[in-house]
C-alpha cells in the first residue's frame, strides 16, 4: 500500500509557501509536488493530476479557499492554513482534515499532518478491502457509535447530516450520531443508492419524496440542495432516467 501523500500547497503569499515546504521537509510521509499563488491555477491542476493533500490558504487574491474546495470535482484531503480564526466553523463543516492558524510551529504542523495521514491511510484501506462490486452487492454496513460498532442496513437510511465532528443518520427507525467524514462514509455506500446534495447532506435516492426549488423533501423533512451541488446532481437523475 502506498504510504507517502504526494501534496500541493496552495498560498498567495511566497514567504508562507516557502516556509511551509521547508517545514515539510521533515515529514517522512509526504512530498510536495507543486506550489501555487493562486486558486484558479491549483484548480486547474487538479482536473488531472492526482494529489492526495491539499494546504490551502482562504483569504486569496482570486478564488477564496473555502469557495475553492467546494468547486473541486474530487476532493483531496484538505488542510487550510490561514491568519484568520473566523473561519475555523465553516471549515470543519465543510469537512476539512485541520485547521493551521498563522503562524503555527513545526509541532502544530506535525499533528496536522499525522491526522492527514491517518486519514488516508484509512481511504486506501477501504479502497483496498472493499471494492465499488463488493459495497454494491452488500445491503448493509457497520458504523461506529461511541461504544460499538453498529450494523446499518441500506434501504433503512432517510439521508445523513454532518453536524460539525459529527454525522447525524437518520433512518426509518431512529437515529444514530457518527464520530466519522462524510467522505470517509461515502467509501462505505453504494454510489446508485445515495448522493451528496449539500457540504451537509447526504440523501437516500429512493427515500426522496419530491423535488422543489432546490429543496427536496423525505418524509417530513426538507433537505436543502446546494447551489454547488445541484446540476451535477440533476445530471446523476437524468442519465439514470429517474427524472
Amino acid at each position: 500500500m502506498k504510504e507517502t501523500m504526494n501534496c500541493i500547497i496552495v498560498d498567495d503569499e511566497p514567504l508562507a509557501i516557502e516556509k511551509l515546504e521547508r517545514l515539510l521537509k521533515k515529514v517522512s510521509f509526504i512530498k510536495v509536488d507543486k506550489t501555487f499563488t493562486g486558486s484558479v491555477a491549483a484548480l486547474k491542476y487538479l482536473q488531472t493530476e492526482e494529489t492526495d493533500l491539499v494546504f490551502m490558504d482562504i483569504m486569496m487574491d482570486d478564488i477564496n479557499g473555502l469557495t475553492a474546495i467546494e468547486m473541486m470535482k474530487t476532493r483531496p484531503i484538505i488542510i487550510f492554513t490561514t491568519a484568520f480564526d473566523n473561519y475555523a466553523l465553516k471549515a470543519y463543516e465543510m469537512d476539512v482534515c485541520d485547521y493551521l492558524l498563522k503562524p503555527f510551529d513545526f509541532n502544530r504542523l506535525y499533528k496536522a499532518c499525522l491526522k492527514a495521514h491517518e486519514c488516508f491511510l484509512n481511504k486506501k484501506s477501504t479502497g483496498n478491502n472493499n471494492s465499488v462490486k463488493d459495497i454494491e452487492s452488500r445491503d448493509f454496513m457497520f458504523i461506529k457509535t461511541a461504544y460499538k460498532h453498529q450494523k446499518i442496513c441500506f434501504n433503512e437510511i432517510l439521508y445523513i447530516q454532518g453536524m460539525r465532528d459529527y454525522l447525524r443518520i437518520f433512518t426509518t427507525t431512529g437515529n444514530l450520531m457518527v464520530l466519522q467524514s462524510f467522505q470517509e462514509l461515502e467509501l462505505s455506500l453504494p454510489k446508485d443508492r445515495f448522493y451528496r446534495v449539500h457540504k451537509s447532506f447526504l440523501v437516500c435516492i429512493d427515500k426522496i419524496e419530491s423535488i422543489e426549488k432546490k429543496r427536496i423533501k423525505i418524509r417530513n423533512e426538507i433537505i436543502p440542495i446546494s447551489t454547488s451541488y445541484y446540476d451535477e446532481f440533476m445530471i446523476y437523475l437524468k442519465e439514470r432516467q429517474i427524472i
